[in-house]
Order: C-alpha cells, then sequence, then structure tokens
C-alpha cells in the first residue's frame, strides 16, 4: 500500500497553516482523549446511515464502544472538518480500535467478516 500523499508543512504559508490548527482544537482534544480512553471509539453525526450501519454491527456484535457524534448534513460541518484534518480520514462514521484509525463502516465490516472484530 502506498503513503497518502499530504501537502509538507514546508509548503504551506504560515497563515494557512494557522488556520487549520486553529479549526476546532477542543474537537480533535476531545477525540483523542476519548481514543486514549476506550479500547473501541466511533465518531460519526447524526442522520448518516453509513454511522447507524457501523453503530449496528458493534452493537450486534457485543462489543462495547464509545460514540462521538459531531452534527448532522445540516450543522456541525467544521467540527467533522477539523476532525477530518487531523485524522486524515475523509468520511464518517471513523472508527479506532486501541486508539488506531481502522477506517469506516466497510473496513469495519471486514475485520467482522474476518472474525477480527474486537
Amino acid at each position: 500500500m502506498s503513503e497518502r500523499k499530504s501537502l509538507s508543512a514546508e509548503r504551506v504559508a504560515p497563515a494557512a497553516l494557522a488556520n487549520t490548527t486553529r479549526l476546532h482544537p477542543e474537537i480533535v482534544d476531545e477525540v483523542e482523549a476519548a481514543i486514549a480512553k476506550n479500547h473501541v471509539v466511533v465518531v460519526g453525526m447524526a442522520q448518516n446511515p453509513v454511522v447507524k450501519k457501523a453503530r449496528r454491527l458493534l452493537d450486534a456484535k457485543g462489543t462495547s464502544f464509545t460514540y462521538l457524534e459531531y452534527g448532522s448534513y445540516l450543522s456541525g460541518w467544521k467540527k467533522r472538518l477539523a476532525i477530518k484534518l487531523w485524522a486524515g480520514f475523509p468520511t464518517f462514521p471513523m472508527v479506532f480500535v486501541d486508539g488506531v484509525l481502522i477506517g469506516g463502516a466497510t473496513e469495519l465490516d471486514e475485520l467482522q467478516k474476518a472474525g477480527k472484530l474486537p
């Protein structure tokens, strides 16, 4: 698997970089704290059927998890953007297992089918 490309910090103007780091750092801190304390964390948004699918899969397996919800399709997009920029993952849900971002609902489903779901 190739490494994800990202623009190096040297190629980002200080003012632009400051805008990125100022974008809801308290939300990023909240997610980081949750994944440090909990075995499984799902970060999502209201009304999203894919987030609901991931949560149902964990519930059906009997896996205990912490759920963090940030807005819906009509609200909270800046908070979700801050999380996306931090994680480098483009969609919700974001599923973390033992502090590692495993991906979203598709990757969670693959783990379940492989018998590796916590």
